[in-house]
């Protein structure tokens, strides 16, 4: 396994809609594998292929207490609520927190690491939330797309809260990536 660099904000692989994997292969285990330590090693909740400059429609997620999902060519097949999320945050956009809206149940299609389809449901909870955010990313659409205003994008000072700050600048290599 290998921890891969993470793209940030300005890089074109970012905003390049992803390709559908064709087929579950060594290459994808070890893309899953190496996906899921470069989440783990940034202490991130989630992690799509195109971040680490990989256009497959590859999704990696993390949460809490539970073991590390693939989810290949995920879908997002139901959506439903909405809610207000102040404090979304991106390993692409290190250093910043923003307000966007998100729905409240999300069930996504996808085929596990094995190739056999599942779905994954889950309602007003931080994995609602990542599924969305991530298979945001295999479309090529980042988290502060969806901001009102950016005005409701917060600069993070060392501690991880808010510093007053408002504007978003070239993110360093070594800032906070959480």
């Amino acid at each position: 396994m290998t921890v891969r660099p993470i793209r940030y904000l300005g890089d074109p692989a970012l905003r390049r809609p992803a390709k559908k994997v064709r087929r579950i292969d060594d290459s994808i285990r070890r893309l899953v594998d190496d996906m899921i330590e470069s989440m783990v090693a940034a202490q991130g909740v989630g992690l799509a292929a195109p971040q680490i400059g990989v256009s497959l429609r590859v999704v990696v997620l993390g949460m809490p207490e539970q073991e590390p999902l693939a989810l290949i060519n995920p879908t997002i097949v139901r959506r439903s609520g909405e809610r207000r999320l102040e404090g979304e945050g991106c390993l692409s956009v290190p250093g910043y927190r923003g307000a966007v809206i998100r729905s409240r149940r999300v069930t996504v299609r996808a085929l596990d690491i094995t190739g056999k389809e599942i779905r994954v449901k889950a309602e007003d909870s931080l994995l609602a939330q990542a599924l969305e955010h991530e298979v945001d990313h295999i479309n090529g659409v980042l988290y502060v797309d969806r901001l009102d205003s950016m005005d409701d994008l917060q600069k993070l000072d060392s501690s991880g809260w808010s510093s007053g700050e408002r504007e978003v600048g070239a993110a360093p290599a070594t800032a906070d990536a959480r």
